[in-house]
């Protein structure tokens, strides 16, 4: 088969151009290589036929599109196998090999013809004129200081919607002038024009924070803001825990399914409101539209968690240099079957085999490279991937328990009936001590709107902690966190605030003694449910922790013992003045042990 290759030196070290050059998709479309369609077909032997669509130069290109093989920072592979077009196999491969001053880069390009018109470009020198335009795409690329993100490899800037861009300074003010601005929202609508297609196609916050450097929870705001602005459109996106591509996405919570099923790995799967249930947003139709269809499937970063994917014949065997660090991987196979969880040391790497369905460990290898063995009667891709879940993902549990979300998206709950279960959640529940003796010394209409305001005080407390209210309960408040620690600094603040917020209530009412909060912390697995056409927890851990609430006093926090031995919140403790005491609470049989945090003076107070 004809190949061309070329060699280049790059000025950088393999790991800093290993995620430039292995960004597939991103060249694709600098490249000008239109979208193509997937047409992903179920074979008998478990593996899944992936047929690609698309057209160019007027010609219908039909091929089946292979998955990838690469080892991580070193080099990777493709081909394509045409049913129809000029070639009847075509692929690129790139090896990243260490220099004295960088990198070398070696990258060939191999077609095969498949008619006359294949023979002509071949002729005609079709492969030089590719391998120079991807070498100027590549050398742009590596100069950019900026990370990829944030920078567009097209030659042409994006088209806008008609009549979009006379809209986005109004969006821009709309977004500024309420509380989830930041002073973003330019800098949003900057990224939203002026990206490539492959940052859009699935905008995640928290990647975009990263990429920006700023706060994550500033730009998840800004994002959820920029929906009902007309700037974002936003969808639920089920991740496929095999592959963690996108497997599903619908508008709403109520229209999930409880069983999804991954055309791409051809396995079913669970949702997992904590863990593959994603909120990601796109620009909006009316602003940039974007095209359907995929500039590359399956590059290595498309699922830059996979450290090593290599596909293995029946009875193949492959010595591969990859270079693992030490730590904690999971090994499985492209196509249906079993995984395995392990922890990689600095020592020899083990052999990697597949047999009757199965992953498993076979010896160390005496050579240093990391052996792989396929024992099935089947072609069979090994992938070698890091345990984390993707780090960028807005999950469902994190999404609803920020401030702005409960705000914009009220609605956005379970369709009734429909419950979804969460590991862990950690909630605070708080109520006023004598509220109804305040109600008495100053009238409704004053104490409705000093609670009203303690509300308030409340609610940008547990927000800027990075906490939502789930719900007010006639002078209580429900609120919800996904991290145990941000919900025990939201309630040293509200403590520790409650004096200057008393000193300013009685700038405007006539109130003679400050409010007293009482506050209780708990948590643990919930379900989610919808409740009042709103989302609402439900389970033992929200009762438990209503309960913990009443043993406070008011002016001291109180967490049950399980919450105060969790591993984040302990070391917050120790500074603290507090004690652990036995109760017993109503609605359980058996004592319950708290921790109380003790205010400032009363430090020193008996137990009761």
């Amino acid at each position: 088969m004809p190949t061309r290759t070329w060699t280049w030196t790059f000025d950088k070290p393999p790991a800093a151009l290993w995620p430039i050059l292995a960004d597939t998709a991103r060249f694709n479309e600098a490249l000008g290589v239109p979208t193509y369609q997937v047409e992903m077909v179920p074979q008998a032997d478990g593996t899944v036929r992936r047929t690609a669509r698309t057209r160019l130069g007027g010609r219908e290109l039909v091929w089946d599109e292979q998955p990838y093989e690469w080892v991580e920072g070193r080099w990777f592979r493709h081909v394509r196998i045409f049913e129809r077009g000029p070639f009847r196999r075509f692929g690129p491969a790139l090896t990243l090999e260490p220099t004295e001053g960088g990198s070398r880069v070696t990258y060939s390009l191999s077609a095969e013809p498949m008619g006359l018109i294949g023979r002509l470009l071949l002729a005609t020198g079709v492969l030089d004129r590719i391998g120079r335009s991807i070498e100027r795409t590549l050398r742009a690329a590596a100069a950019v200081e900026r990370p990829l993100g944030l920078t567009n490899l097209k030659p042409l800037p994006p088209r806008l919607a008609e009549g979009a861009e006379a809209r986005l300074p109004g969006i821009v003010a709309a977004l500024e002038s309420g509380p989830y601005g930041h002073g973003l929202a330019q800098r949003l609508v900057d990224h939203v024009c002026g990206a490539q297609e492959v940052d859009l196609l699935h905008l995640r916050p928290l990647r975009l924070a990263r990429l920006w450097d700023v706060p994550p929870q500033q730009v998840v705001e800004l994002c959820l803001a920029a929906v009902p602005a007309g700037l974002l459109s936003m969808h639920w996106d089920l991740l496929c825990p095999r592959c963690r591509g996108a497997s599903l996405q619908c508008e709403g919570l109520d229209q999930l399914p409880g069983d999804v099923h991954c055309p791409s790995c051809n396995v079913d799967f669970r949702r997992d409101f904590a863990r593959n249930l994603e909120l990601s947003f796109t620009p909006a139709a009316p602003i940039r539209p974007v095209l359907a269809g995929e500039y590359c499937l399956s590059g290595p970063m498309i699922t830059p968690h996979v450290r090593v994917q290599q596909r293995l014949g029946p009875g193949e065997t492959r010595q591969v240099e990859a270079g693992l660090p030490a730590g904690s991987y999971r090994l499985r196979t492209l196509e249906p079957g079993g995984s395995l969880d392990v922890e990689l040391d600095d020592g020899p790497p083990p052999t990697v085999i597949a047999e009757s369905g199965t992953i498993r460990l076979g010896p160390p290898s005496a050579d240093g490279r990391l052996h792989l063995e396929n024992r099935e009667a089947t072609l069979r891709g090994l992938v070698i991937e890091d345990r984390d879940w993707v780090a960028d993902a807005l999950t469902a549990h994190r999404a609803v328990t920020i401030q702005a979300f409960r705000d914009l998206f009220a609605g956005q709950a379970p369709r009734p009936g429909d419950e979804m279960g969460v590991e862990s959640v950690t909630l605070l529940f708080s109520d006023l001590r004598g509220s109804t003796a305040l109600y008495e010394a100053l009238g409704d209409s004053a104490a409705f709107a000093a609670v009203r305001e303690h509300f308030a005080f409340l609610t940008a407390t547990i927000r800027e902690q990075r906490g939502a209210v789930v719900k007010t309960i006639g002078d209580a408040v429900m609120a919800a966190f996904p991290q145990p620690p941000d919900a025990l600094q939201a309630a040293l603040r509200i403590q520790a605030g409650i004096a200057a917020f008393n000193e300013q209530l009685a700038r405007t009412l006539p109130i003679r003694t400050g409010l007293v909060i009482k506050l209780g912390l708990h948590g643990g697995p919930a379900i989610v449910v919808r409740l009042n056409e709103r989302l609402d927890y439900f389970g033992s851990t929200v009762n438990l922790a209503a309960r913990v609430e009443t043993a406070s006093d008011g002016g001291d926090i109180v967490l049950s013992g399980r919450l105060a031995a969790d591993p984040q919140v302990a070391p917050l403790l120790a500074g603290l003045p507090n004690r652990t005491e036995v109760v017993r609470l109503k609605g359980f049989d058996a004592p319950v042990t708290i921790r109380r945090i003790l205010p400032a003076d009363a430090a020193a107070r008996p137990a009761a």
